[in-house]
């Protein structure tokens, strides 16, 4: 039983290591686009399945100058170059520009799209909830629905 716990912890302290080269890789990418210029952001977790982030660079009057992705399951993804975007409008994307394939990517490539458009709107751009969170709505929701009841 000890050396279950051990592997258990052992596995868990990779997770963690291989979780935080991940997000300095992340950062850096983001910071490299950052310093040329407006960037815009859009992700979808995944839970089971893999997750997106897409992020755009783009100049004063919303065109992609670049666009990069980090998609998969894994501690191991890294950012990509996302091809295709180059001169499009970041606010005018719709789903026939969205490359075919990953369902979490194109919602991200949305996501970001619809996360430009509020901002240059002066909107609030909320941030996705935590699975803590999610899981703390379902629980409130199952409470209200018992109180409904009763």
């Amino acid at each position: 039983m000890a050396k279950l716990i051990l592997v258990v912890a052992i596995m868990f302290a990779l997770q963690m290591v291989l979780s935080g080269l991940q997000m300095k890789h992340f950062s850096n990418e983001f910071i490299k686009l950052r310093r040329q210029g407006r960037v815009a952001c859009g992700c979808k977790s995944g839970g089971f399945h893999a997750g997106a982030i897409a992020m755009f660079l783009i100049d004063d009057t919303g065109i992609i100058q670049a666009a990069r992705k980090l998609e998969g399951v894994t501690c191991f993804a890294r950012v990509r170059t996302l091809h295709g975007f180059e001169g499009k409008h970041i606010g005018q994307l719709t789903e026939n520009d969205l490359p075919s394939g990953h369902k979490n990517l194109r919602k991200a490539i949305l996501d970001a799209s619809l996360n430009y458009n509020k901002f240059q709107a002066g909107q609030v751009i909320e941030q996705p909830p935590t699975p803590f969170g999610k899981a703390i709505r379902s629980i409130e929701c199952v409470f209200r629905k018992q109180n409904q009841v009763n």
